[in-house]
C-alpha cells in the first residue's frame, strides 16, 4: 500500500507543535532572509486593530520597548537627583551644627533645616542626658527610663535602627505631644550607638512619606551626625 502523502497536501496540525516551530526559529535565525516573500506575507493578528505585517508589528514592539526604557531611565536619573539633593542638604546641616554654639542652637539649627531643607512637617527630640534648666519650645523633653510608655518602643531600642511608618497613637502622643494627631507617618532615629542620647522622631502629614520598606541609610547618617552634635552639651553622667 502507497502511504506517500501528495505533494499538495498540508501536514497535519498535530505533526508540529508551537514550542518546535518557535525552537526552530530561534536556531535558524537567517530564515525570513532566505524567504523574504515570507517575510512580507506575513501577518499577526491584534486585538484591538486589523492584523498588521510582521516587521509592523516588531516596530511597535520595540517601540514599546523603548517608551518602557525611557521611563526606566527617567526615573533613574530622577533618584540620581533627589539623591544629590539629599546630600546636598545633609552637607549644609553638617556645617551649620559644626557653628552651633550651645545645646539650644544646635537644636534651633537642626529643627531649621529639617523643616526648611528636607521637609519635615512636625521633629521632636527626647533626649536621657537634657540638662535639668534647660528650657525650649522646640518639642525637646527629657527621656525619663522609668516612663512606661516607653515598652511601646521595645523593638525600636532592641534594634537601634531608624524605624518608619505608622505609629500607635500612645507613641505619637509621647514624641509630638500636642502635634500628634497631626502626624500619619513618622521616622524614628536612634541617638547613640545604644540609642543612650535618646532619640528624634521627623513626623510627615504623608501617610506614605516614611514606610517600612524605605531605605534608611541616609536616616542612619542623620542621626549619627545629631548625636554627635548634641553629645557636647548634655550631661556627662548616664541616665539611671
Amino acid at each position: 500500500m502507497n502511504t506517500q502523502r501528495p505533494l499538495d497536501s498540508e501536514p497535519a496540525a498535530s505533526e508540529v507543535s508551537a514550542e518546535q516551530v518557535e525552537q526552530y526559529l530561534r536556531t535558524h535565525l537567517e530564515f525570513f532572509n532566505e524567504h523574504p516573500a515570507l517575510l512580507a506575507g506575513l501577518r499577526i493578528p491584534h486585538a484591538a486593530a486589523p492584523a498588521v505585517s510582521l516587521i509592523e508589528r516588531q516596530v511597535g514592539v520595540l517601540r514599546d520597548q523603548n517608551q518602557q526604557y525611557k521611563r526606566k531611565l527617567m526615573e533613574l536619573v530622577q533618584v540620581g537627583r533627589d539623591n544629590d539633593n539629599l546630600h546636598r542638604n545633609l552637607h549644609r546641616l553638617t556645617l551649620a551644627l559644626m557653628r552651633a554654639a550651645s545645646l539650644g542652637d544646635v537644636i534651633e539649627r537642626l529643627h531649621g533645616h529639617l523643616r526648611d531643607d528636607f521637609k519635615a512637617d512636625v521633629v521632636a527630640l527626647r533626649l536621657a542626658r537634657l540638662p535639668a534648666d534647660f528650657q525650649t519650645d522646640t518639642g525637646t523633653l527629657p527621656l525619663d527610663a522609668s516612663d512606661p510608655t516607653l515598652a511601646t518602643f521595645a523593638p525600636f531600642f532592641r534594634a537601634v535602627r531608624p524605624l518608619c511608618g505608622e505609629f500607635k497613637p500612645e507613641q505619637l502622643s509621647f514624641l509630638f505631644g500636642t502635634q500628634a494627631e497631626a502626624v500619619a507617618s513618622v521616622a524614628l532615629l536612634p541617638l547613640g550607638a545604644e540609642a543612650e542620647i535618646g532619640m528624634l522622631a521627623i513626623g510627615s502629614h504623608d501617610e506614605h512619606r516614611f514606610h517600612p520598606a524605605m531605605d534608611t541609610l541616609f536616616l542612619r547618617c542623620l542621626g549619627e551626625l545629631v548625636a554627635c552634635a548634641l553629645t557636647p552639651y548634655l550631661d556627662s553622667a548616664p541616665p539611671v
